[in-house]
C-alpha cells in the first residue's frame, strides 16, 4: 500500500506538470495544442543532448527548458497565431509540429532509447519501501512548480491579466491587457512545464522520439476529467489518474495502465461532459 501511494504521487506530479500547462493554453488562447507532448520530449532530449556534451546536469536542464519555451514562443507567433481563429487550423498545425518534431529527433538521435541522467542516483527507503531518489525528487519537485504557478497566477500583475484573458479575452482588451503578449507568455510557460515534466521523468522512463504521444494522451484525458480551462480541476484529475493507474499495475498488469486514461475519458464524456469543475471554471 505505502509503494501504491509513494508511486502514484510521482506518477500524479508529473501528470500535474503536463495537464496544467496543457490547461493553461486552452484557458487562455481556447487552443487545443497537440504539439504540447512534444515540448516534454525536447526537453527530455536536450537534457541528454547537453549533458552529453559534458555540461552539468543543473545547467543543461535549466538550458533545455530555457529553449524550449522559446521555441513554444515561436510556434505561437509564427504557427498559431495566425490561424487562432480557427481551432480546426490550430488542431492540424500542432499536429504537423508535433510529427515534424518527431522526425527530427529520429534523424538526429535514431530510435534507441535514451537516458537522461538523474539528479539523485540513490535509493531511499520508506518504511521498508526502497523508492529511487529520482521519483522523489520529480514529486517534490512537481509539486513545488504547480505551488509557485498557483502563487503567481493568483498575486502577481501578470497572472491577474491572464485571469482577465481567460474568463472575459474581449474585456480583457478593452481594459488594455496585451492579449497576444500575454498569449506568447502562456505558451512559453506551458512548454516549460512540459520540458520540466520530461527532464524529471526521464531518469526512469522511456525517451525515445515517440515519446511525445502518450503524455498528450495523458494531458486531454486529464483535462477532460478535470474540466477544460480548469487548474484545480487538472491537478485533481492528474491526482485520480496517476492512482488509478499504479493500483491497475499493482493489481493487473502495467499494461493495462494504458487503458485507464481513454476509459476515463470516455466515462466522462458520458458522464459529464463538462468535466468534474465545468466548463467554466476558471484557474
Amino acid at each position: 500500500m505505502l509503494e501504491i501511494l509513494i508511486i502514484g504521487a510521482v506518477s500524479s506530479a508529473i501528470y500535474a506538470m503536463l495537464a496544467v500547462g496543457f490547461t493553461l493554453i486552452f484557458g487562455v488562447a481556447r487552443i487545443l495544442n497537440l504539439a504540447h507532448g512534444s515540448f516534454y520530449a525536447l526537453g527530455a532530449y536536450g537534457a541528454y543532448l547537453f549533458t552529453s556534451l559534458k555540461i552539468p546536469l543543473l545547467p543543461a536542464a535549466l538550458l533545455s527548458i530555457a529553449l524550449v519555451a522559446v521555441f513554444g514562443i515561436v510556434v505561437e507567433r509564427v504557427l498559431i497565431r495566425p490561424m487562432r481563429h480557427s481551432q480546426l487550423a490550430v488542431l492540424m498545425i500542432t499536429l504537423a509540429v508535433a510529427l515534424v518534431i518527431e522526425q527530427a529527433l529520429f534523424l538526429t538521435f535514431g530510435s534507441e532509447y535514451r537516458n537522461v541522467p538523474a539528479f539523485v542516483d540513490v535509493k531511499v527507503t520508506i518504511g521498508g519501501v526502497d523508492v529511487a531518489g529520482s521519483r522523489l525528487l520529480a514529486l517534490g519537485v512537481g509539486a513545488a512548480i504547480i505551488a509557485v504557478l498557483w502563487l503567481f497566477i493568483q498575486h502577481t500583475r501578470l497572472g491577474s491579466a491572464i485571469l482577465a484573458i481567460s474568463q472575459d479575452p474581449q474585456a480583457a482588451q478593452y481594459m488594455g491587457i496585451p492579449s497576444d503578449r500575454v498569449f506568447a507568455t502562456v505558451m512559453g510557460l506551458s512548454a516549460a512545464l512540459a520540458a520540466t515534466a520530461g527532464i524529471l521523468a526521464g531518469p526512469f522512463l522511456t525517451v525515445q522520439p515517440t515519446m511525445w504521444l502518450l503524455p498528450i494522451v495523458k494531458a486531454f484525458a486529464i483535462v477532460v476529467v478535470g474540466g477544460l480551462g480548469s487548474i484545480p480541476g487538472s491537478i485533481l484529475a492528474a491526482l485520480m489518474l496517476g492512482y488509478a493507474e499504479t493500483i491497475v499495475a499493482y493489481a493487473i498488469s502495467t499494461s493495462w495502465t494504458e487503458i485507464v486514461s481513454v476509459l476515463a475519458t470516455l466515462l466522462m464524456l458520458v458522464v459529464r461532459p463538462a468535466g468534474i469543475f465545468g466548463r467554466r471554471a476558471a484557474f
